[in-house]
């Protein structure tokens, strides 16, 4: 069948230069990182936020691969293989392990900031605790005053529409009505989105040890097809349910039973495993939207008295 086809086992032959090797690899970051981006932006995380973060991921990641070739991790070093500057280097490795919500704020986007304030400030709370209903401006306590507390850079509106964006509020008449339901730690949430780190971690690392180690590989292929209706998705995609059932059921008594066999090893021979599967499918070639220039809106901080 011509458009069915098979991923290969084994890496394409290597490109001639390591400059070609990394323009390859770039290249085909912004595939990889497409879809972690669309998922950043529907849970409310901005670029800044995840730019923040890669830099120590890429310190650690330099880390690692020192330590895996023998060479010294000095601040040098790491700064030359990561590209992080070398002072932000010697600020990640000195600074102590703090506690992940203490250092929040500087991550979170600033509708969530915004929301935050909302929810947990005195002065935006009514006699019984809950977020006051806030009227868009005006003179008193308003979403206006609310939003230029925590920022006086972007217009309130911006702020409001992206927190209607994610269900944080709901606009009734000229009232903005929080809505904490949406906002409470939903533990099954937390769970998936853990499982779905893992998963796609260990199946990237799958990859990479693949296509950059001289070493036994590890299974990783796929099956992938395209000229196919809507129907024939329906259908293959129920036989990769019926295929994975089988497999899941024989992988876990199989695991169970290598488990119990090997817990006498000590913890330094001890070694973990995850086989999985999954399916996706998409339009061929989907239509791209077309981009619209939102009006421009003022950022000057209101008279006193006025309204925006």
């Amino acid at each position: 069948m011509k458009r069915l086809r098979r991923a290969p086992s084994a890496p394409p032959e290597s490109a001639s230069t390591s400059e070609d090797r990394a323009a390859l690899a770039l290249r085909q970051a912004e595939v990889l990182l497409a879809p972690v981006a669309r998922w950043l932006l529907r849970s409310g995380v901005s670029y800044g936020a995840l730019a923040r973060l890669l830099k120590p991921v890429f310190v650690e990641a330099a880390r690692e691969e020192l330590a895996r070739t023998g060479v010294e991790p000095t601040y040098s070093a790491l700064s030359v293989l990561s590209g992080v500057h070398r002072k932000d280097v010697r600020a990640i490795c000195e600074s102590p392990q703090t506690d992940p919500a203490s250092a929040r704020p500087h991550g979170v986007p600033l509708a969530s900031q915004v929301y935050t304030r909302w929810l947990t400030s005195r002065r935006y709370r009514d006699r019984d605790g809950q977020p006051r209903s806030l009227p868009r401006s005006g003179p008193g306590i308003t979403f206006e005053s609310l939003s230029r507390e925590v920022s006086v850079d972007v217009h309130p509106r911006t702020v409001m529409e992206e927190l209607m964006r994610l269900g944080l509020v709901e606009l009734e008449g000229d009232v903005l009505v929080a809505r904490q339901d949406s906002f409470l730690p939903d533990r099954r949430i937390d769970e998936l989105t853990a499982l779905f780190a893992a998963n796609a971690a260990d199946h990237m690392a799958a990859a990479v040890h693949n296509l950059t180690l001289d070493a036994p590989r590890y299974l990783e292929q796929s099956v992938f097809a395209d000229g196919l209706g809507e129907a024939s998705v329906e259908s293959l995609h129920m036989l990769a349910r019926q295929a994975w059932q089988g497999t899941f059921e024989e992988m876990v008594a199989a695991a169970g039973k290598r488990v119990a066999a090997d817990a006498e090893l000590p913890e330094d021979r001890q070694q973990r495993m995850r086989v999985g599967m999954y399916f996706y499918s998409e339009p061929q070639n989907p239509a791209a939207p077309a981009l619209v220039e939102a009006p421009k809106a003022t950022t000057r901080r209101p008279r006193k008295g006025t309204k925006t």
